[in-house]
């Protein structure tokens, strides 16, 4: 479960396209261990944030701090020691078409580490076996389901032993079952192994059922209007807009 430690600090970051303001003046704070949602409607830049994050986009200001060490102000050097504690998960999978499931998670071992092949094949079993594809090593991405690939990329983002899983809207494209199932999976990782998650999602289901804490981002005003659990956002925030954004589809299920 999540602790008071903070692991990640955003600080009065703004995002943007040359002079097109994306978001600006984010603040906030994401504990050790703990599931941490960025959620808001299509558009208000929730990507963007995660790119400014992993180091795939650098902000117009501010910066983000990891374990009190600010990334964007640090060298390139430096920035790229940050991003081996990182693992990342991004929406369409990119699995390699023309690797196996094993040769795609191998592929970091090989690059980043000294491992022999057999070791790095012994590394890329487990990690499958963690998500529930003992078995699956000689498969091709082509071979498996949607829910089963998402899953072999979460493999493949664990490779190296992050301390900070990056995940970009995970259940896109799965069905309810499989997008609960890669939820319980994203659960039982974070319990069993401590690390820090950071998902982007809009998905109310996936939010209600994983998430700790959350940062609520806006298309008009182009900032964050709220963090906090989002359940206790839905119930008792005083923002209509999160909570309209979070009390959707309840209508109709009354």
């Amino acid at each position: 479960m999540a602790n008071a430690d903070p692991h990640i600090v955003v600080e009065n970051l703004t995002v943007a396209y040359g002079d097109f303001v994306i978001q600006r003046n984010l603040e906030f704070t994401v504990s050790r261990s703990e599931i941490f949602v960025i959620m808001g409607g299509s558009g208000c830049g929730k990507s963007t944030l995660m790119k400014a994050m992993i180091g795939l986009k650098s902000p117009a200001e501010g910066d983000v701090y990891y374990e009190g060490k600010a990334f964007w102000a640090a060298s390139e050097r430096d920035r790229e020691a940050f991003k081996r504690k990182f693992g990342t998960l991004f929406q369409a999978g990119a699995l390699w078409s023309s690797m196996t499931l094993a040769e795609n998670i191998g592929l970091a071992l090989r690059l980043y580490t000294d491992l022999k092949q057999a070791e790095i094949r012994d590394v890329a079993s487990y990690k499958l076996m963690l998500v529930g594809l003992a078995g699956f090593e000689d498969y091709y991405p082509s071979q498996i389901s949607g829910g089963m690939r998402k899953r072999a990329s979460l493999a493949r983002a664990m490779a190296l032993d992050p301390e900070i899983l990056f995940f970009d809207e995970p259940s896109a494209g799965l069905d309810p079952i499989s997008a609960q199932l890669l939820d319980d999976l994203i659960l039982e990782l974070r319990d069993s192994l401590g690390t820090t998650v950071v998902i982007v999602t809009h998905e109310l289901a996936s939010i209600f059922a994983i998430a700790d804490n959350s940062v609520f981002l806006d298309t008009d005003t182009k900032t964050q209007l709220a963090t906090g659990n989002p359940v206790e956002l839905r119930d008792h925030s005083d923002n209509f807009v999160v909570r309209n954004f979070l009390q959707r589809g309840a209508a109709k299920e009354q």
